[in-house]
């Protein structure tokens, strides 16, 4: 029998949709079945305009079966079959697109399930087979015909005997190498997975003989194997479903069988949209953070199909990074696909998916925030850090999108607030939404600088986050409100207190404050007496846009270059220490000295700051005991 070439290009051009489109070698059995569903689709389009023919869909289906001694896996269909010059046509130039012909000559408008529109999707059973053949018998036609290729070298075309209208498509399977184990594709339990990975929700049922063992009839403890044929895909997705008819536990079951997390989801969002683009989306709020969710080795993204078909496992261009944390999936009839189908092309259709599930996830949150906030509580103690590090990337871009949904613990409150809950009971005479930052509750609470605004009753919100002032520094106010740290060299209040006579002191001991700082050199900025201080004796203030805390931060990460924040050591000329000081300027500069390093260290312990030097602070404290 005379062989024939292929009418593409070059050897080279089939090489290349062998070996270079596709990224997994698995996807083959995606790209089959879906030109298996295609060929049943083209009969029930011809049915809508041709009265002599009757579709009935319990009729159609697709049946996988693997010969493990032959070395062979057949995709059979009972669709619309191939004439003699369609197999010529359709198989015999590369890239040649039957579906997408079919779907011109029939003036199918674009939206309509026609999967395989490329025409290269068939030639990818070569990745694991040797010899390719196909027996197709085409629909009104008497005689079957075969086409068989072992790949570049060209293919032959011979009559065949075939009862049934339809396609069986034979792949031999390519022996193992020492890097491929080309089994794996004769397996039933491994093909089921494939199947339900890709194809589950191919609309027709995907038939395949699954063995399996069960107890003998009659006869305790004795078993035997048997084999049954099984529907091993869905067929109709939940997304495709009427929302009225399922319920909460179809949501969750549909998530665990997803894999999406082996937590329960705290909420669930079903999209359907029908206009400038159309897409269905199931998407989850999970309730427990993945265990590497702050690592490198997470991957964002949703679940993207085409028509049913699984594309990307995670498509990451659907999520913004601050909402990483959503699971589900997105099918779209509207998304342009590369020619492997594997990736996207990035366009406007996909912007508009992603724009609409990030406002939708916004709405949901803020939604959960209002109704159910206990169950907000527990998402956010998962993932709120997310969230504000989404405020504080990208230069505060998406500052609007999430300053409504960050939260902070509340001095007042003993709880977490929202900036809104925080700004609305704010005293008439309140200008700055004041916040401390530390280690723990426990250790803010203790800090000296926030007794002159307890004292005054205003709130304070406590950041315990490494990302929280970083992210509040870019937010810089939420409802014309600024934000002021309680270390802050100005806190916007002391003017208004009458009986504060701390400009006097400081005036009066100028030179004591300016000895103390030529004691300190570079440590310190300045010292001064303070305005907030009101048991403890001293404490540590900054200026200009470092903190103590962001100073520690910075301190802590690879490349820091040193960085400081400017520091004030501010006095408490009420505390019976600040007399000391003064008798020792008066009397014993030395002492002075020793007081000055004492009490900046004490300063710097109550920060969480490393002092100095820990042999000469402990030197300092046994002079000051003889």
């Amino acid at each position: 029998m005379a062989k024939k070439q292929f009418k593409a290009e070059s050897k080279r051009l089939l090489d290349m949709m062998i070996h270079s489109i596709y990224t997994h070698r698995e996807i083959f059995l995606r790209e089959l079945i879906s030109n298996a569903s295609d060929a049943i689709d083209k009969i029930y389009y011809k049915a809508l305009t041709d009265d002599s023919l009757t579709f009935s869909k319990d009729s159609y289906y697709i049946r996988i079966t693997a010969d493990k001694d032959q070395r062979t896996l057949t995709i059979s269909d009972s669709g619309i079959g191939m004439t003699k010059e369609e197999l010529e046509e359709n198989l015999g130039v590369i890239a040649k697109s039957g579906s997408l012909a079919f779907k011109k000559d029939n003036e199918i408008k674009d939206g309509y399930d026609i999967i395989g529109q490329f025409g290269v999707g068939f030639y990818s059973a070569f990745m694991v087979a040797d010899v390719v053949t196909v027996i197709s018998k085409a629909l009104g036609s008497e005689q079957a015909y075969k086409w068989e290729s072992k790949g570049a070298d060209g293919y032959t075309m011979e009559a065949s005997d075939k009862e049934s209208i339809g396609t069986d498509i034979i792949l031999k399977i390519k022996e193992n190498t020492e890097d491929e184990k080309y089994d794996e594709y004769l397996d039933q339990y491994r093909l089921k997975a494939i199947i339900k990975k890709y194809s589950d929700f191919i609309r027709y049922p995907i038939k395949m003989d699954i063995t399996g063992r069960r107890p003998k009839a009659d006869q305790e403890n004795e078993y035997e194997d048997y084999t049954e044929e099984q529907v091993v895909n869905s067929m109709v997705p939940i997304w495709r479903k009427n929302k009225n008819e399922l319920t909460p536990e179809d949501y969750e079951n549909f998530y665990t069988e997803k894999r999406y997390g082996f937590d329960k989801p705290i909420k669930h969002v079903h999209i359907s949209v029908d206009g400038a683009v159309r897409y269905n989306a199931i998407l989850f709020i999970p309730e427990s953070i993945p265990f590497d969710y702050y690592t490198k080795e997470y991957e964002k993204g949703l679940e993207l199909y085409s028509n049913g078909v699984l594309i990307m496992s995670k498509c990451a261009d659907l999520l913004p990074d601050y909402f990483s944390f959503v699971k589900g999936m997105v099918d779209s009839e509207d998304l342009s696909l590369n020619i492997s189908r594997e990736m996207l092309q990035h366009d406007r259709q996909l912007k508009l998916i992603a724009k609409n599930i990030k406002n939708k996830i916004k709405s949901q949150l803020l939604s959960l925030l209002k109704d159910e906030r206990e169950q907000y509580d527990l998402f956010y103690d998962s993932f709120g850090r997310q969230l504000k590090y989404g405020v504080y990337s990208d230069y505060g871009s998406n500052k609007e999108d999430l300053q409504d949904l960050i939260m902070f613990y509340s001095s007042k409150e003993k709880k977490l607030v929202t900036l809104d809950e925080y700004v609305s009971r704010m005293p008439e005479d309140q200008k700055f939404i004041y916040y401390a930052s530390g280690e723990s509750i426990e250790r803010i609470e203790k800090l000296p600088q926030i007794e002159l605004l307890t004292e005054k009753g205003f709130e304070i919100l406590y950041f315990t986050d490494d990302i929280d002032e970083f992210a509040i520094r870019i937010l810089t106010n939420y409802k014309e409100k600024e934000f002021k740290s309680v270390s802050s060299g100005d806190l916007g209040i002391e003017a208004e207190d009458k009986d504060n006579n701390t400009d006097t002191v400081q005036e009066e001991n100028k030179e004591l404050f300016s000895f103390m700082k030529e004691i300190l050199a570079d440590k310190v900025k300045d010292v001064r007496a303070s305005k907030r201080l009101k048991s403890h004796p001293v404490c540590i203030a900054t200026e200009g846009e470092l903190t103590v805390e962001m100073e520690k931060i910075l301190k802590s990460m690879p490349n820091s270059q040193n960085v400081k924040a400017d520091k004030v050591l501010e006095i408490n000329a009420n505390h019976q220490v600040f007399q000391s000081l003064k008798n020792a300027f008066a009397q014993d500069k030395d002492k002075l000295s020793l007081y000055t390093n004492l009490l900046y260290n004490q300063a710097l312990l109550i920060e969480g700051l490393q002092v100095n030097d820990p042999v000469e602070f402990t030197n300092d404290i046994c002079k000051i005991m003889v």
